[in-house]
């Protein structure tokens, strides 16, 4: 009996894919509930809204903490019906410690910490705000979302390669700069980290204004490292567009050779109906 439960729970947390009303409901009352989280961690920083609705802020933090603490338990009680995580023991920790189990532990430890410890009043503060990282547990049940996911793990050796090189430019412009200019501006450029936060703003595009050369060399500097930043910029851009390209036509593919269908694969649901 407690088999056939455990399967179950596994079958609506886990196993969504069979498109039952049950699984269907869960996922989206958990995004409604991810959702109104979220609208709450913005409303309450508005004193107005905190103090004539701080109950009830309040009392969806402890609705919410209550109902995602009882989801990653399940999650890790059914975690080993999963190959992956196939031992009882081990395969639970294993799965403790995989980017989703640490997403739903971060959406409840704000709540959780300030009553086992003594916090200070900032930390709280900084505390509730992490409570966004609720927004990262919808990717369970946000398609699209997977697909970032897939397109940032295809692409990761790219990406890593363009942050390298972003980040070697990045040294390079700020040496330079600081090189030129710091006799001219010392209180801008003193020294070659001062120089990145400008170095950061004209790689960019953004261009802040605080902080620019006002030396010819440094101007002339300047504008060329802003070309090239556009330039190196757009490369991330192209990467993950041709990466969802790719994963777009992997799954219309993959759907054409098999159609999502409640039966298909062997998921858990044939388990219990077996059982």
């Amino acid at each position: 009996m407690l088999k056939r439960f455990q399967i179950r729970i596994y079958d609506i947390l886990v196993e969504t894919e069979d498109g039952e009303l049950v699984d269907r409901i869960v996922a989206v009352f958990l995004m409604l509930l991810i959702l109104l989280n979220a609208a709450a961690v913005v409303a309450e920083t508005v004193d107005d809204l905190n103090q004539r609705f701080g109950s009830i802020f309040a009392a969806i933090e402890t609705v919410s903490v209550t109902i995602f603490t009882v989801e990653y338990l399940l999650r890790l009680w059914v975690a080993p019906l999963n190959p992956r995580y196939a031992k009882p023991f081990t395969g639970r920790l294993r799965y403790a410690v995989s980017l989703m189990a640490i997403i739903d532990l971060l959406a409840i430890l704000p709540a959780l910490l300030p009553l086992i410890f003594t916090v200070d009043l900032r930390i709280i503060r900084f505390l509730r705000i992490f409570r966004l990282f609720r927004l990262f547990k919808m990717s369970r049940y946000v398609e699209s979302l997977n697909s970032l996911d897939d397109v940032v793990r295809s692409k990761k050796e790219e990406l890593l390669v363009i942050l390298v090189m972003i980040a070697m430019l990045l040294l390079f412009a700020s040496s330079l700069m600081y090189v030129v200019e710091t006799e001219a501006q010392p209180d801008k450029f003193p020294d070659i980290p001062s120089a990145m936060w400008w170095g950061v703003a004209t790689l960019t595009t953004v261009g802040y204004g605080d902080v620019y050369p006002i030396t010819g060399l440094g101007k002339l500097l300047g504008g060329f490292i802003a070309f090239l930043g556009i330039g190196m910029f757009a490369l991330p851009t192209g990467i993950l567009a041709s990466g969802f390209a790719e994963e777009i036509k992997k799954r219309r593919e993959k759907e054409k050779i098999c159609p999502p269908c409640p039966h298909c694969g062997g998921d858990v649901s044939s388990i219990i109906n077996k059982n």
